[in-house]
């Protein structure tokens, strides 16, 4: 679809759809109606949609005050889903964090388009989509959430403005192309890798040197980053789960991170998917989308980093996971046996 149909039209069909599939969710009757998720949201298909302004900043100063809440980011493979509090809020005009206990976020703000406070007759949520109408983050009210708070914000933030349209599906202008550094070879690669002191510093690497990640990871070497079958995430995931070690498990999209940080227990594959049922923390990540698996092993000050990396067919990335730590602290010996035993066990030769 090249161009928003009107609301009416679009939630015909919407009613249509969900009658024939009551359970249908709107990331999948979205796809289904050739129309982006924030467009169903803006056209009150799902619900009554309230227009906040897109005072990104200001809103996150306020979610603390909503008490407990479910905090979700999604893409399109993966449902990462927390209970907890917004604490530890540093928001600035284009990214921010959100450090608390439960909640973790890494936030790329300048990607935020709109943002919707949308009531269904079972859920109370505050919806948030990028410049193509692909949602961002969403928080869900729950029973121990301060309605009044939230009904606080909502009116605060209602917008005045007239009503923008949502970008359909697929409809967003063509970014121009970007400029790329010259590629660079193994040895340069091999070189800053070694001497990589943070694994924050690891995006930043691969921008000065001109390499997407897979590119790096098939380039450097197998001491570094080695292919492993796909069936590595259940594998780790079931052996965090029988050990108690704790993980962190991230689920990025373009604007948004969110983090787990704990140990799993509750496992449950159902169809395609493979999910965490853990009370504060379920994932729900669809298997079959899994293409690539990769062990990375990246020096730090503290040591080795060990992370497995999953990726779909477009080099996309799903999630990563690593060992529960903190800066200062060194890689989990529990942690590393893990994914020392999921690369042995399942390691791909040519």
């Amino acid at each position: 679809m090249q161009q928003s149909e009107p609301g009416t039209n679009l939630r015909s069909r919407y009613a249509a759809l969900a009658e024939s599939n009551p359970r249908i969710r709107a990331f999948d009757a979205a796809a289904m109606l050739e129309v982006s998720e924030g467009e169903l949201v803006a056209a009150g298909c799902i619900g009554r949609a309230t227009r906040l302004k897109p005072d990104w900043k200001g809103l996150f100063e306020r979610f603390g005050g909503l008490g407990r809440v479910m905090a979700l980011t999604r893409n399109q493979h993966a449902v990462h889903e927390k209970v907890g509090r917004y604490e530890e809020v540093d928001v600035r005009a284009h990214g921010g964090l959100v450090l608390g206990p439960d909640i973790d976020l890494r936030l790329f703000l300048n990607r935020w388009r709109s943002g919707f406070a949308v009531e269904t007759g079972t859920h109370t949520s505050l919806q948030f989509f990028d410049g193509q109408g692909r949602a961002v983050h969403k928080i869900y009210a729950r029973e121990e959430t301060d309605r009044a708070a939230w009904a606080g914000l909502v009116a605060d933030f209602t917008s005045d403005e007239p009503e923008a349209p949502v970008v359909a599906a697929g409809s967003a202008p063509a970014a121009a192309p970007e400029r790329r550094k010259p590629k660079a070879g193994a040895e340069a690669l091999r070189e800053a890798w070694a001497g990589l002191k943070d694994t924050h510093d690891f995006v930043v690497m691969l921008s000065k040197l001109g390499l997407e990640r897979l590119e790096a990871f098939r380039l450097v070497g197998s001491d570094m980053a080695e292919p492993v079958a796909t069936g590595a995430l259940r594998r780790t995931l079931e052996a965090a789960a029988a050990s108690g070690q704790s993980i962190m498990v991230f689920v990025p999209n373009k604007a948004t991170i969110q983090i787990h940080t704990g140990p799993v227990a509750n496992l449950k594959a159902v169809g395609e998917w493979f999910n965490v049922m853990d009370p504060g923390f379920n994932l729900h990540l669809k298997e079959t989308a899994i293409d690539q698996a990769w062990v990375v092993r990246k020096p730090t000050t503290d040591g080795i980093v060990t992370s497995l990396e999953l990726f779909d067919s477009d080099g996309v990335v799903i999630a990563y996971l690593f060992g529960a730590r903190k800066p200062g602290q060194a890689e989990a010996q529990g942690w590393r046996d893990i994914i020392d035993g999921v690369a042995a066990g399942m390691r791909i030769t040519a």
